[in-house]
């Protein structure tokens, strides 16, 4: 289980997260839903290791994250898939891959490989194209498979809709949800497209200027009609 405690991040003057708490339990997908400037990007980039919080915690099953190098985070089994697809255009898919999984051992990387193209069998037909030749859904499915790579305990997953037609989020999304079954891992889902990330996650978590204002079933949170004017505008 991922758990947060008592996150506090400051830009400068500003308060990024304040006091932000919650649990992201294995095998589910938790949603992180809020407008523009709610901190959403800055909790998963703290829970990176890109960003050192103020104060506060987050742990792994027990290991404590905070405080420790991106490059020690992804060791301790978080991956993090951020903004924007974040493939390599000059590359193939496969050399995507292996860049994602680089510093595991040769056989561990086989084994990943497999399994990735068993989950995205399209990408298996375009393993030797570059990167910049697929269409945006592709790649990112590239971008969640490189981050799988890392075999990780914890996917973050930072606004994997952005710029994909709606039935392709829905696929992608989907897919992610089944993948948070099967291979027991806790998935952090921020996402703005708010009907969409409800219909998916298990629980959800509702940010407002850096501050959770609600958090429950994600049913719950998407039935909550003033809630729903007040802050995911729908």
């Amino acid at each position: 289980m991922l758990s947060i405690d008592d996150l506090c991040v400051n830009y400068g003057p500003v308060q990024a997260l304040s006091h932000v708490s919650l649990e992201v339990p294995r095998g589910e997908v938790t949603a992180v839903i809020g407008a523009n400037g709610a901190g959403k990007s800055t909790l998963m980039r703290t829970l990176a290791g890109l960003v050192k919080p103020a104060s506060g915690s987050a742990s792994l099953d027990g290991k404590v994250l905070t405080g420790h190098k991106a490059e020690d985070v992804v060791r301790m089994g978080v991956s993090l898939v951020p903004e924007g697809r974040s493939t390599v255009p000059e590359l193939t898919v496969d050399e995507n891959l292996r860049l994602g999984g680089m510093w595991r051992s040769r056989a561990a990387r086989t084994a990943l490989h497999a399994q990735f193209y068993d989950m995205f069998p399209v990408l298996g037909e375009r393993r030797k194209m570059r990167a910049d030749t697929l269409s945006g859904g592709e790649r990112q499915q590239l971008a969640i498979g490189r981050a799988l790579m890392c075999a990780p305990e914890c996917l973050l997953l930072d606004e994997p809709s952005l710029g994909l037609a709606p039935l392709i989020v829905t696929q992608i999304l989907e897919m992610v949800k089944g993948l948070a079954t099967e291979a027991n891992i806790a998935v952090l889902l921020v996402e703005q497209n708010a009907v969409t990330a409800l219909r998916v996650a298990h629980t959800a978590v509702v940010l407002n200027l850096g501050q959770v204002v609600m958090s429950g079933r994600a049913a719950d949170i998407a039935a909550h009609e003033e809630l729903r004017h007040a802050y995911l505008g729908y």
